[in-house]
């Protein structure tokens, strides 16, 4: 069944594991992305788990790529998975693997064991956000391979080639990893990542965060998200490719018991929009490698 034969919805996800959204032309040095937002859960999946779906849907990254759909408008791409993150986690590295989750040897790469996968939090997870399990017995190797093979690598490699095209195009790139986090009490609206400074430059994130507080959103860097896999794959300013991490709060536009659209998630969208606008009229100039940026007025 693991093969998606027996099972319509994985076989349709093997068919397209990602969206691709593209404006007419693309005007801005802009790549948008959502790996946790998929919401196809292959019943084969379901079937195996120990919790109800609904329970399964409490990692996704619900309806944030329609939140952030201004992205296309504004001329970037938007490249969502379809997958859920319960069942592949595409802002983790192929090789954060928990061998333990299997019956068998892999014949995939396992990188040597990390605090983030011991808990539970790997490639292929072993937890829901809130800590529950979500498998009643062991998975075969086979299923590694499969969903690295068929899911994980095909939404990579169209968005390397989106950065690769941006970067001929436009001599920049910056990447944008949409997610959203859970509610809480201590978090604000939005949490912008950077890797503690590492993924690009300051004056993007200081941009980013006058773009977002400028629209009645608080914001707030890198705690408790300063960026995963994604961040780290892209943000290499000193070649002119920058990433950064948007996370909102799910309290701001989602009912998290149901997991629907609040009643303000069309008014949320729409200051998003705003921001994103203000993000993306940012200087280019600034973002060029530092050996490609003009020289002061003498």
């Amino acid at each position: 069944m693991v093969s998606g034969e027996d099972d319509a919805v994985l076989a349709e996800l093997y068919a397209a594991p990602f969206r691709l959204s593209r404006p007419g032309a693309q005007r801005a040095p802009f790549v948008f992305a959502s790996p946790h937002a998929g919401r196809l859960y292959p019943p084969s999946f379901v079937d195996r788990s120990r919790l109800s779906a609904m329970s399964l849907r409490r990692s996704e990254d619900a309806y944030v790529e329609e939140l952030f759909s201004a992205a296309v408008e504004l001329g970037a791409p938007f490249l969502a998975a379809r997958f859920p993150r319960a069942y592949l986690d595409a802002n983790r590295a192929p090789s954060e693997i928990d061998t333990q989750m299997f019956d068998g040897e892999l014949q995939v790469s396992v990188d040597a064991p990390s605090a983030r996968v011991a808990a539970g939090l790997g490639v292929i997870p072993r937890i829901v956000r809130d800590g529950a399990e979500i498998y009643r017995e062991k998975l075969s190797p086979e299923e590694a391979e499969l969903r690295l093979t068929r899911l994980y690598r095909p939404y990579h490699a169209a968005l390397a080639q989106l950065v690769d095209d941006t970067l001929a195009r436009f001599g920049i790139c910056v990447v944008v990893d949409c997610h959203s986090m859970p509610s809480a009490a201590a978090i604000p609206e939005i949490v912008l990542g950077d890797r503690y400074g590492t993924s690009t430059i300051p004056a993007l994130m200081r941009r980013a965060e006058i773009a977002f507080e400028s629209h009645a959103f608080t914001v707030q860097r890198n705690v408790p998200y300063a960026g995963g896999y994604t961040t780290y794959l892209y943000g290499k300013p000193a070649r002119g490719l920058h990433a950064i991490q948007i996370e909102i709060n799910r309290a701001a536009y989602l009912d998290e018991e149901r997991i629907v659209p609040a009643p303000r998630f069309d008014e949320v969208r729409a200051r998003i929009g705003a921001a994103l606008g203000e993000l993306i009229a940012i200087d280019h100039a600034l973002l060029l490698p530092p050996r490609n940026l003009p020289w002061a007025a003498e």
